[in-house]
């Protein structure tokens, strides 16, 4: 079974139809590949291999303002399928949704991307609306 890895035309054309003018979260779950799927057979592990998209896309994210504001490290799924084990957990914060698609149209980003996709076996990434928190979990203050 193959694993999300890159958004889809539909789901891409959906996230531009939202607002592009506000600040955004981006829940990230990623589960690596033991091994990285690179298209010329180079080796790496799926860390090493997602450490290089890091390394290599971080520049064109922090120049955008986007910024790191929560990581977790997931240790179990206590409600949900028991196939979605994550490696990574990690919210990156964005000033605006337009941020976020100047980043993944960035030619430096682009190029970075094939370490992701080299070392993604499966992965969720949805967009957040920042909000301030109630005074009851579960509710906007």
């Amino acid at each position: 079974m193959n694993g999300s890895i890159d958004p889809t035309k539909e789901s891409f054309g959906r996230f531009k139809d939202l607002p592009t003018d506000q600040p955004i979260h981006m829940l990230n779950l990623v589960r690596l590949r033991a091994e990285a799927a690179y298209p010329d057979g180079r080796k790496a592990s799926g860390l090493v291999a997602y450490r290089a998209y890091a390394r290599e896309s971080g520049p064109v994210f922090t120049r955008l303002g986007g910024k790191q504001v929560w990581i977790g490290r997931p240790e179990l799924t206590l409600i949900g399928p028991e196939t979605e084990v994550w490696d990574i957990a990690f919210i990156a914060q964005y000033p605006s949704g337009a941020a976020f698609i100047e980043m993944i149209r960035d030619p430096v980003y682009r190029e970075a991307v094939k370490h992701r996709q080299a070392a993604v076996a499966d992965s969720r990434l949805i967009r957040l609306a920042p909000a301030i928190p109630g005074a009851v979990f579960g509710e906007e203050g």
